[in-house]
């Protein structure tokens, strides 16, 4: 059975096709998704997925650091009163992103340190979303480093070097998704040089569409293309590779 460990089948370009969306990935394998959130306006939406099926989707809680302004003050108490609202599995997506703006920098530092400190206070993994900012992101990682602190480093792409810097961090998974296909890509000589051992699948849909979709809208469904292409990489049946990343999923969120 295979878990897609970062899905965003809430949002508005599934609101045609949810139900549909949803059937396709059950008939795939998909035996678990994880939502996780971005800001107050995702909120509610995701919230309504879980609820029709609780046991299938399980909702995260954070801000994501392209919502990250000069009012973070104000999204961090809303953070911090969702978490004492009601349970969530995780808290994300979270991080740094300076892709697309480094404005907001040092705010991004902050907000992703004050809920690195919400992950160990209320013992939930941390979904981990960084983009031309490694260096930040590791650094903030490795400030509030302890025991409690586990999660993953969402649509990991970057280097060997970087992936064992995360790993040596010892409760920290790479999250692998449709990336691993693209042609122009090296994410598979890099993987051949790790575990999968260390990896959980995810599909960020509606984004990262695998190859042969690429393109196209991406669902959870297509979380069977990464696995495929895993097993190719290590030489292992598509079974072995699902049953590796299922248990890392399930024992990083504690799904049982």
């Amino acid at each position: 059975m295979l878990i897609d460990t970062h899905s965003h089948i809430y949002l508005p370009e599934f609101d045609e096709d949810r139900t549909e969306v949803v059937n396709r990935a059950k008939a795939a394998g998909v035996a678990h998704i994880i939502l996780p959130n971005v800001d107050k306006e995702t909120l509610e939406p995701m919230l309504a997925l879980e609820a029709t099926e609780p046991e299938y989707f399980s909702a995260t809680i954070g801000l994501h650091p392209t919502s990250v302004n000069a009012a973070y003050k104000d999204e961090l108490v809303w953070v911090k009163h969702e978490l004492d609202r009601r349970p969530y599995c995780a808290i994300g997506e979270v991080g740094i992103d300076l892709y697309w703006d480094k404005t907001f920098r040092r705010e991004q530092i902050m907000v992703f340190e004050q809920q690195l400190q919400w992950a160990i206070e209320y013992d939930l993994p941390v979904i981990i979303h960084q983009r031309d900012a490694f260096d930040d992101t590791i650094a903030c990682v490795e400030k509030y480093n302890c025991d409690k602190l586990r999660g993953i480093f969402h649509s990991f792409g970057d280097s060997v070097e970087f992936a064992r810097r995360i790993l040596s961090l010892g409760n920290f998974y790479l999250g692998i998704n449709g990336v691993v296909t693209f042609k122009n890509s090296k994410l598979s000589s890099v993987l051949e040089q790790l575990s999968p051992d260390n990896l959980v699948l995810e599909t960020d849909a509606p984004y990262l569409t695998p190859v042969p979709y690429r393109g196209k809208r991406n669902e959870s469904a297509y979380v069977l293309l990464v696995a495929q292409k895993l097993a190719e990489i290590y030489h292992l049946p598509i079974g072995e590779i699902g049953a590796i990343t299922e248990q890392n999923s399930r024992e990083l969120f504690r799904l049982d």
